[in-house]
């Protein structure tokens, strides 16, 4: 890829490719464009791709490139079923509902067909039989029975300023669950509750791709991909290691200015 260099972390279970690129449009054109590629793969092998959307900032940014003239004729769209890696505790209109915002950039401007898109119900008076219900619409779509587990064809995931994942925060009891699909994670800032896919359905899955942009990262990537230290090693996002996926990491040159690894590529 033009403007891109793979790093091999060698310490790591999973060797992640390392992609970066030039900070703006460059990095959202690269995330555009290896979503659409890894799409296309997933339909081609089995006629449609089960995506799960990330929550946070990064994602409104590929939601407006994705709806825009450029980007949303390349996709199949029809082809494409929307699932969440994590949801807050809140109704889907909330304006910190990650369904919310996905619905008014990306599903509401490309008309996506409502049975295409299936949502966390943050608003759930009981989140564990909303973990239990989301767990359930998992393995309905998948044809996948208990106790294993089913394979997503794309999970996207950002990264937290305290190496946090999907809604996977360090020491907390969702993290460790091994006995499901969606648990219900505690944020220690913001709306507390939440709704999050397990690690996992996540290193389960035939491609992870971590987007991640801006230099306020830049620390945490560090940590993540070189780690220095056992607490390190044991961050969430850093446990992410799909076997046997793709861990795929997109990172803008400001997210990824702290690695000593230093680019081969042009």
């Amino acid at each position: 890829m033009n403007g891109a260099a793979a790093y091999a972390i060698v310490d790591m279970t999973t060797q992640p490719e390392v992609l970066i690129y030039r900070d703006g449009q460059e990095w959202v054109h690269e995330a555009c464009d290896l979503l659409r590629r890894t799409s296309e793969e997933s339909i081609h092998s089995r006629g449609r791709v089960l995506i799960a959307l990330s929550g946070g900032s990064t994602p409104q940014t590929l939601y407006q490139a994705m709806t825009s003239s450029e980007w949303k004729q390349r996709f199949d769209w029809d082809r494409i079923v929307f699932l969440f890696g994590d949801e807050r505790c809140v109704p889907p209109d909330h304006p910190e509902s990650n369904f919310g915002t996905a619905q008014a950039a990306l599903f509401g401007p490309l008309r996506i067909k409502p049975d295409r898109i299936h949502r966390m119900k943050g608003e759930t008076a009981e989140p564990a039989a909303a973990a239990q219900d989301y767990e359930q619409t998992i393995r309905q779509l998948t044809d996948c029975s208990a106790p294993a587990i089913p394979r997503l064809d794309i999970v996207l995931l950002g990264l937290g300023d305290d190496g946090h994942t999907a809604s996977l925060f360090p020491g907390t009891a969702a993290l460790s669950d091994q006995d499901h699909l969606v648990a219900v994670g505690q944020s220690p800032k913001g709306i507390s509750c939440r709704l999050t896919l397990t690690l996992g359905v996540i290193n389960r899955a035939t491609v992870v791709l971590f987007l991640v942009a801006g230099p306020r990262k830049a620390s945490m990537v560090r940590a993540i991909l070189e780690p220095h230290n056992q607490a390190e090693r044991g961050l969430p996002a850093a446990l992410v290691q799909p076997v046997p996926g793709r861990l795929i990491w997109l990172l803008d040159q400001s997210a990824g200015a702290a690695l000593m690894i230093r680019q081969t590529g042009k």
